[in-house]
């Protein structure tokens, strides 16, 4: 029996001013091999505790040589251990990345130069690497520049057609931190629009009421121009001023400027997006502001109520820039349309319309001085890029397998209850929820050689072995979408996908894809996507084979349209109906609603509503929509569908606490009861799209646009979701221990009054993982995955 052993008495503390010289002090007393455990900054300096490596050798040999009968000893603190993990597994990945990026540069040294160059024009590490991932092998510095060159033309976002613009005209915000030229661009901007379409058709609004002589310098831009100002100081201000101006063809508002982490910045954003005539903001950057400050700009800004997002931007003081990369990088990111290029001070000559090609040339302009703050090949002291050896890689690739075994060591010093963390990995292994199929995907998440592509072909596989098991007579769609957004936040993303749900359980057994699309602004495609229920996942799953007849449930009525198509190609669905759906009753030929059919119930049978005893009962008949229903079916004629009533009364059969309609085209085969267990189950198990949110939060997020890997993470995410709703659902003593287990792992106490969600058993599985792995723990439980390979071919 192997015993914890407690190893925090063993550790010593270290203070200093400096990390650095903390480390010294680390390194002279416990030696080159010792394990930092925590590290926290002090008002006067930083901590770091840490401890001698032999130590952990010493607390292992005492963990496996303890009397059996020893009392146990408390563990150490769930988020202190994993917080420690994740710090050293972060070591580890660091480390590998630069093995990786050495290696790279051994074999490719114009990399490195590359990069430099990328670096010193103001463009961030991520891009710049981003970009030369993609970079061929085997390119001259010239070649790999004009590589560069085209990949920025192709990425920035550029507003282009200035003609559809001023055309179109309406209200136009310019809004910025202070100082960076509103009121300048202002004026320059309206100068464009006289010159355009005359003065009469133009006014200008200021909000700066801050600034001394802020009104006064506009409105001697507005005489220039013979063009009207108006100052307003608040919203209702602003309501007016717009309602008087409603016959203007182009307003232009020059805003108060305030620094982007002044709380008044929503207030003004507000106050703007709020009024009733609709407001255009263009946010202005200031070419000579750090990357950093840049990305602060846009996050205060972009966002405004209502999903008012930023029309786009314009970029002010250009002349006296000297890295204008962190300008373009910016607007990569952040998809932010660049409208305006602003570099000098005359009126209205110094404002351009964006170019791409004159943009990214801009940037690596040969400028007369050397940079003094970017440092240049010989400052970094170090070997020039791709002088690595060979034998520096080995080093490298040496040092990260040192980090790898102490990693371990760790694991096996301060988290003592390896041995139930590798019992809880049988048990959920065999289970049969899925669990070493999930395992298997999260490890190929973050692998860069396995596309999204192979996870699918492996999703298939693994639906076909669950539905061969896990299903009866049918396997039940769920359809479903989830809104989604980037790792920035900038992106918001609709993704529509299907659960393949047992028709013995209603669990979900596989997700076997997901559709992913960008949401549009005004809202078409996803409402799109809630007019017809499926319309991306229907089609596909009619494509596969998974050995028993497909049944989509719908939370809702589908189109008409719809109806006859899928009546034509054989497709079976249950969707739930109100009861104002307008029918034809056969029976009678009368016109009614399904509220006000006369319905046979048959024998009620027990059931649990909302956690008490009830007890329900069912009817059935055949009807014919009729009126709304059937607009959009042209001249094709609408097939008879098979109506189910469940009704819900109190254990005494003397109350109604519930009535459902659900319509099918399933006109025979299934019993009532069982299309109303069906849709039930759907609506249990409708949450479960939610939980990949959470899931997509685990395996590295949705990432951002252009991001190779997103449809991957989102496919394994799904997959993963359906293992972690089996185990929230689980009944048994192994799985409320299983779930005890993670939950402590989330850090998160224990409490019985409050129940574990799925978020925080997602949580638990991801720690889980990674414990897992790092303790190389492998399972050996049996897999459907060659049964359904040899079933398939």
């Amino acid at each position: 029996m192997s015993i914890p052993t407690d190893v925090r008495t063993a550790a010593r503390k270290f203070v200093a001013t400096t990390s650095r010289e903390a480390l010294r002090l680390v390194r002279e007393a416990l030696g080159a091999e010792a394990i930092v455990l925590t590290n926290r900054a002090l008002p006067d300096g930083v901590e770091i505790v840490a401890m001698a490596h032999g130590d952990v050798a010493e607390a292992l040999e005492g963990a496996t040589s303890a009397p059996a009968l020893a009392p146990p000893i408390q563990p150490a603190p769930a988020d202190t251990v994993l917080n420690e993990l994740h710090s050293m597994r972060g070591m580890i990945e660091e480390q590998l990345a630069s093995v990786v990026w050495n290696d790279k540069q051994r074999r490719d040294p114009v990399r490195g130069r590359l990069l430099r160059t990328l670096l010193g024009a103001g463009f961030s590490a991520r891009l710049s690497k981003a970009m030369l991932e993609r970079l061929p092998t085997g390119q001259s510095y010239a070649q790999g520049m004009a590589f560069a060159r085209a990949e920025l033309i192709r990425a920035v976002p550029v507003h282009e057609d200035e003609d559809a613009l001023l055309a179109q005209g309406g209200v136009y915000a310019l809004m910025g931190p202070t100082g960076v030229g509103k009121t300048t661009t202002t004026a320059k901007l309206a100068a464009r629009c006289v010159m355009r379409f005359g003065a009469d058709k133009l006014a200008l609004v200021t909000t700066d009421s801050y600034r001394i002589g802020a009104y006064e310098q506009l409105r001697i831009y507005g005489q220039i121009l013979d063009v009207p100002v108006y100052a307003v100081k608040d919203a209702a201000d602003l309501h007016l001023v717009l309602q008087d101006l409603r016959d203007k063809h182009m307003v232009l508002i020059d805003t108060v400027g305030m620094s982007q982490r002044d709380r008044a910045v929503s207030d003004q954003i507000a106050m703007l997006c709020n009024s009733h005539r609709p407001v255009k903001r263009l946010l202005l950057l200031n070419a000579t502001s750090h990357g950093d400050t840049l990305n602060e700009v846009v996050h205060a800004y972009r966002n405004g109520g209502g999903g008012n997002a930023l029309a786009g931007c314009i970029f002010t003081k250009v002349d006296e820039a000297t890295h204008p990369g962190a300008l373009i990088d910016t607007v990569i990111r952040h998809r932010l349309p660049v409208h305006y290029i602003s570099s000098g001070q005359k009126v209205p000559e110094n404002l351009m319309l964006a170019d791409r090609a004159q943009l990214v040339d801009s940037v690596f302009q040969p400028r007369r001085h050397n940079p003094l703050f970017v440092p240049a090949e010989i400052d970094l002291q170090d070997e020039p890029a791709g002088a690595a050896s060979s034998a520096q890689v080995v080093q490298a690739q040496a040092e990260t397998d040192r980090l790898r075994v102490q990693y371990q060591n760790l694991i096996r010093a301060m988290a003592h209850d390896a041995q139930e963390l590798a019992t809880a990995a049988g048990a959920l292994a065999g289970a049969q929820i899925g669990f070493e199929a999930a395992r298997r995907l999260w490890r190929q998440a973050a692998d860069e050689d396995t596309g999204h592509k192979a996870v699918l072909q492996d999703l298939l596989l693994h639906a076909r072995s669950e539905i061969a098991a896990g299903c009866e007579t049918h396997v039940l769609a769920l359809c479903g979408q989830v809104g989604l957004r980037s790792n920035e936040g900038v992106d918001a993303y609709e993704c529509q996908g299907s659960l393949m749900l047992s028709d013995r359980s209603g669990l979900p057994l596989a997700a076997p894809n997901q559709w992913l699309s960008t949401a549009a602004t005004a809202g078409g495609s996803a409402a799109d996507a809630k007019r017809k229920p499926g319309m991306r996942q229907i089609p596909w799953l009619r494509g596969q084979d998974f050995g028993k007849p497909l049944v989509h449930l719908l939370s809702k009525l589908p189109g008409a349209d719809f109806m006859v198509q899928w009546q034509a190609q054989g497709q079976q669905w249950l969707a739930r109906a109100p009861g104002s759906t307008g029918v034809i009753d056969p029976r009678s030929g009368a016109a009614r609603t399904l509220a006000r059919m006369d319905w046979d119930f048959a024998p009620p049978h027990p059931v649990v509503f909302r956690g008490k005893p009830a007890r329900q009962c069912e009817a059935q008949a055949e009807v014919v929509l009729r009126g709304a229903a059937v607009a959009d079916a042209g001249d094709a004629a609408m097939p008879a569908l098979r109506c189910v009533v469940t009704r819900v009364m109190d254990a005494q059969g003397r109350k109604v606490l519930a009535q459902g309609y659900l319509l099918t085209n399933i006109v025979v085969g299934v019993a009532a009861q069982q299309l109303a267990q069906w849709q039930a189950w759907a609506a249990e198990a409708e949450p479960c799209f939610r939980l990949i949110r959470q899931g997509v939060q685990q395996v590295g997020g949705i990432g951002e646009p252009g991001d190779p890997h997103m449809m991957k993470r989102l496919l394994i995410a799904g997959q993963v979701t359906t293992t972690v709703w089996r185990l929230l659902h689980a009944k048994g003593e192994w799985a409320d221990r299983t779930r005890m287990l993670l939950n402590q792992l989330t850090g998160r106490p224990v409490r019985s009054s409050r129940p574990l969600t799925g978020n925080a058993l997602y949580g638990g599985v991801g720690k889980l993982f990674l414990l897992l792995e790092a303790l190389g723990t492998e399972s050996t439980a049996p897999t459907r995955r060659s049964e359904a390979m040899a079933q398939h071919g």
